[in-house]
């Protein structure tokens, strides 16, 4: 785990899958690695393209209910995926928390990654490591390799 100047928060290491499988599995099978179980996520849009629309909503064990809506900046396979929640669809701007991204690059049949999320102040950032980050990214790059590694 790393965490690099400009309010950025972010996990790295390897996954025990290879890169092609990784993005299968980041862009096919979203809902079965994107949130820490018990938690799961609805996806109500997952528009793969600069500009294209990112929404879903995370359910809770408890019936929390979080949406979450914004667009993708960057979708460059099979290598990164960057992604923001500061517009909606047809860049109509919201209140910012943050822009998310998952890098990956091949080593040795295996992918090495690093996913992050850049905040827009150090008190967002604060409020997102209090959330939970380090800990909730981890499980969820664990995740990603379980369906990685079925799809391989």
């Amino acid at each position: 785990m790393t965490d690099r100047p400009g309010f950025e928060l972010a996990v790295t290491g390897i996954l025990e899958a290879p890169i092609a499988a990784v993005w299968r599995a980041w862009t096919e099978h979203l809902p079965e690695w994107w949130c820490p179980a018990p938690w799961t996520v609805e996806v109500i849009e997952n528009d793969l393209r600069a500009g294209g629309r990112s929404a879903m909503i995370m359910h809770g064990p408890g019936g929390e209910a979080e949406p979450m809506e914004g667009v993708f900046l960057e979708v460059t396979p099979p290598s990164r995926i960057v992604f923001t929640n500061a517009f909606t669809a047809g860049w109509i701007p919201q209140a910012p928390f943050m822009v998310g991204f998952f890098e990956w690059t091949e080593e040795d049949g295996h992918t090495r990654y690093r996913h992050g999320a850049r905040h827009w102040s150090e008190e967002a950032m604060r409020q997102h490591e209090a959330m939970g980050f380090h800990p909730g990214w981890s499980i969820v790059a664990r995740q990603l390799e379980a369906v990685a590694q079925r799809l391989a």
